[in-house]
Order: C-alpha cells, then structure tokens, then sequence
C-alpha cells in the first residue's frame, strides 16, 4: 500500500517537472523569435558591436590599379551623381596648400559667456586670430624684402664664436634654474666636472621609485637626477633627455642602492640601463672599452669575486693573484664627491672620485651637438659645475636641415577621378624631420605614387616666424602639405580633423577618409581590406578602450565638465 502512494507521487512529481520544462521551453522560442528579426535589422544598419580589433590582412594591389573609387553610399541616386562630379572639374595639376576650413567669428561672438564650452570658443578665436595675423605676415611682400636680411643676420649669428669653457659657483647654478647652457654642444673629448652633496635621506609617502610595503606610510628616499637636454632641438615641447643620470642611495624598489641611465624623446623613454653594484658581463658589448657598469660592494655580497677554494688551488700550483680592491658605492649621503661626465668616441663615461663608475652608449637619434644644456635636480647640493674642451663653432639647430629636397620625394598630382582612400596626416610646423620620414618610407607604397590613394600632411602654423617661412617654402616645394591656418594648439587638434574631412570631402572626394600621425606607419593595403569588408556602409573604425578612465591631470587632461 505504501509503495502505490510512493509511485504515484514520484509520477505526479515527473508530470509536474515536465510540464513546467514544457512552459520554459515554450517562452525561449517565444523570446528567440523576437530576438532573431532584431538582430537581422541591427546587423543590416552598419553596427558592428565587438570591442576587439579584428585582425588585419595583406590584399593584392590588383584590385585597385585597374579600377577608379566608387562613389559614397547613399539613398538618393541623385546625391551619387553630384558625389562624383565637380563644378568646375579639378585638373591633374591643381594643389590646394591651404586649408578651406572656415572661420566664422561672429558665431563666437554670439555664445553666451555662461556657455560650457565658451573656453574652448575663446582659445579657437585667439588661434584662428593670430593664424590670421601670421598667414598674411608670410604673404606680405615685405616679408619676402626682409627674408634675406634675416638669413644673413642667422648666418652671422651660427657663425658667431661659442666659449671654449664655462664655469658656474653653486649659487650662481642655482640662480640659472639649475641649468648649466651649453650654447654650442659638446664634442669629442668634451667633459663636465661637477662637485655636489647628495641630502640625507627623507621621508616620502608617495615615493615615485619605492613600492610602500604593508603597513608602511612612507619610505626613504634620496636621489637626484643630472641630465644632459637638447635646449634647442624642438621648439615648444619638453626637451629631450639626451642623458637621464639617476643614482638613487636610497628608496629605489629593489631595496638597495643603484644607477639608472636613459634616454627621453617627446614623452618616450627608451630602455633603462641599471647598475646594481654587480659588473657588467665579460660577454656584453663595452664603450670605448669601457664596461657599462663598474662593481661596487653590496650588502648581500661577500665582497669576494672567487670562492676560497679557487684561490687556494691559485696559490698551490704558482699562479700571481690579481688583487682586486672593491669599492663601496660611488655616493654617500652628505658626503662630497666629485664628478667627471666626459664624451667619448661611443658613449658618454662617469667617473665618480677618479674612478670609473658607469658608461653609456650613444642612442640612435641624438648628435653630441644637441646636448645643449645641463640639468641637475633632486636631492643635492651643487657646489660647482665646470665645462671644458667644448666646440667654439656654432653649429646649425635649423630643424628643416633634415629636409632632402629632390624630385622623387615629391607628392604626385591628384587625379582627376575619385580616390580610395585619403590620409590625412596630423603634424606640427617644425616637425620637418617626422614629415621626411614618412615620405620616405609609407607614403613610397605603389597606391599612393600612382594616386590611387592621397596622403597629405595637415600643419597649422607656428609661433616662430622662421618656421612659418620654412614650412611655406616645404609646402610649395614637395605638395603635400596642406595648412590649417591658426596657430597651433594641442587643445584645438580636432580642428585639423575637421579640416582632414574638409579636404577629404570637397578636394579629393575619397571614398574613405583616414586620420593618423606623423610617428606612424600606415600599412596601406590592409587598410583598405579592412574597409572593403563592411561593404558600401558608412563606417567609422577605430580602437576603442571602453576600461580607461578620463586623465584628470597632465597634458591629456579632461575637466569634469
């Protein structure tokens, strides 16, 4: 009797199972076949929804030589007709070397001053204002009669002597902002003396070098920084570390204490050479026969290079025993020292005390002539700085001197149909060294020489009147320019993509348009395939980071509002 009671309840159990699986079944197909005509429909509107880039693909050139660009897809064939036609039509010759981006200043004026944006307002007026200024100084043709004066007064002043040694006292260091001017660079056989202190060592709660342990509010730290600058090199940037020289006595992250050597170009540090008191590897390349990094004592060596039984075996069979004498690290707190950083045939030598310390190889990218400034901060006391053995000879800083003007860097003609793809490249006035770069090495590909494909550079003009000449004269000369006429302003970037549009659009009338920098290299063919895979829908490609926060602080920095 019980186990007929149990059987009915495990049937009715099952019957009860299986009709609510039924019920859920039911409401998935339900919600499937709502969801499948949505995701058609979104599919057909041009979205395309994965956060990660898809990978890119070499395609045969083939497909573009023999064929002109269509023209932009859109609903109304009339519009498709006006795309591709022009009143009146553009010949093979035409170069367009200014920006047709308008400037309308009564709209500025209209904004109300409680307008959020009225700031960034302001600051496009004043550039467009003073680009105005600027562009008609450079068409005026009293700047053409004064264009040779002001090349021989240039002249005199490169050719002008430079002093063979300089001499600064502490305070007098101090006075010139830490900065010891070299105002023509240094050259083999140059060397700088410095005589310093280094602090005792002090606390800090948000050490830059150290990782706080747990439990810990601060750790101790002293270090200080001597670098060699190009002062002169760029205009308008931070200059570049041609030399990063970094003891650190105390707080560096490994616990002990260290020398770390670097370069720094425009916000970008190359590789860090760090010497942590063990001597560079008989196998590893030297400098001028020097190795990079000398030995000193640490507080987890023994002090000893061999182990006792070597040196016993060495004294049994007659062997001479070199002596060798260990050094504790060059710096001490509150102790002086004397410095000599001298320029060698491969790199720049560190002796600290007479003795040897460190040495660092040349990077590519850097000349002896450039390392027109010596800097010194951080946690020491500066008692003299001396420099001897410099060029007396002005050298030239022209920028533009990297600037090879022959005909076959020279852009070729836009054609008279449509194009595929133009790139817009942004770049500032006196990056003359960037601009040769790429059109020595991308803008050669077989697609952008036969016209098929348009690059041109987008600069807005700068605050020297020297350069402005000089990129006028480079515009004309190569025709690849194209300039944006404000003057130049990192918070007004998006201007010159406005003006990329601008171009892409009225001038050129390309299919797709392509916004980059002059520090990359655009590999053309997949740029297109990529393209060419959404089909004719308007598109917009891009590397999106959905996890970075705004920066608050810096040069990208982002207000709340």
């Amino acid at each position: 009797m019980k186990l007929a009671k149990f059987d009915s309840l495990v049937s009715l159990s099952r019957l009860r199972l299986v009709q609510f699986l039924m019920g859920v079944l039911f409401l998935y197909l339900l919600f499937i076949s709502f969801e499948i005509p949505l995701v058609f429909k979104t599919t057909s509107a041009g979205f395309y929804t994965d956060a990660l880039p898809r990978p890119l693909f070499l395609e045969s050139e083939e497909d573009f030589t023999d064929k002109s660009a269509p023209a932009r897809p859109t609903d109304d064939p009339e519009l498709v007709r006006l795309a591709g036609s022009r009143t009146p039509p553009r010949r093979m010759w035409e170069y367009k070397e200014v920006s047709g981006l308008l400037f309308n200043e009564s709209s500025f004026d209209s904004n109300d001053s409680k307008d959020e944006f009225s700031v960034l307002h302001k600051t496009a007026r004043h550039a467009f204002v003073l680009g105005k200024k600027l562009w008609d100084d450079l068409q005026s043709p009293q700047n053409k009669s004064d264009s040779e004066p002001e090349r021989q007064n240039q002249k005199q002043n490169r050719t002008g002597s430079c002093p063979e040694s300089i001499s600064l006292s502490g305070s007098e260091f101090v006075n010139r902002s830490r900065v010891l001017v070299i105002p023509c660079g240094l050259t083999l056989g140059s060397h700088i003396t410095v005589i310093g202190m280094p602090h005792w060592a002090h606390a800090e709660y948000d050490p830059k070098i150290a990782i706080l342990k747990e439990g810990d509010e601060s750790v101790m730290v002293t270090q200080f920084m001597m670098e060699l600058q190009g002062l002169k090199t760029v205009e308008g940037e931070d200059p570049p570390r041609i030399l990063h020289f970094n003891p650190r006595l105390k707080g560096d992250w490994s616990g002990k204490p260290v020398i770390e050597q670097n370069t720094c170009y425009r916000m970008q540090w190359g590789t860090a050479l760090r010497c942590e008191g063990w001597k560079s590897r008989a196998a590893e390349e030297t400098v001028d026969g020097q190795v990079k990094c000398e030995k000193w004592i640490r507080d987890d060596d023994n002090g000893s290079e061999e182990s006792k039984a070597t040196w016993w075996l060495k004294r049994l069979i007659g062997r001479k025993n070199k002596v060798a004498l260990d050094w504790p690290y060059p710096f001490a707190e509150g102790r002086l020292f004397v410095l000599t950083l001298s320029a060698g045939l491969e790199g720049y030598h560190v002796n600290v005390d007479g003795r040897h310390v460190t040495s660092f190889p040349y990077r590519t990218g850097f000349v002896l002539e450039d390392a027109t400034g010596l800097s010194l901060k951080g946690d020491l006391d500066v008692h003299s700085v001396f420099a001897a053995a410099l060029p007396t000879s002005h050298p030239s800083f022209a920028p533009q001197k990297h600037l090879e003007r022959l005909s076959k860097w020279k852009a070729p003609p836009l054609p008279e149909g449509n194009v595929e793809l133009f790139i817009g490249v942004l770049s500032a006035g006196n990056h003359f060294a960037e601009r040769m770069a790429v059109r020595k090495s991308w803008v050669q590909h077989k697609l952008i020489k036969s016209s098929k494909v348009v690059a041109r550079f987008f600069v807005a003009l700068n605050g020297r009147k020297d350069i402005n000449v000089e990129l006028k004269k480079e515009a004309e000369y190569f025709g690849d320019i194209v300039i944006v006429p404000y003057m130049d302003n990192y918070d007004l970037v998006v201007l010159k993509t406005v003006a990329i549009c601008e171009y892409g659009i009225r001038t050129v009338a390309a299919k797709y348009i392509m916004k980059c920098d002059d520090d990359t290299f655009v590999r053309v063919d997949p740029v297109i395939k990529e393209a060419k895979k959404l089909g004719g829908r308007s598109l917009y490609i891009g590397n999106m980071n959905y996890y970075h926060k705004p920066l608050r602080n810096g040069k990208w920095a982002v207000t709340y509002e």
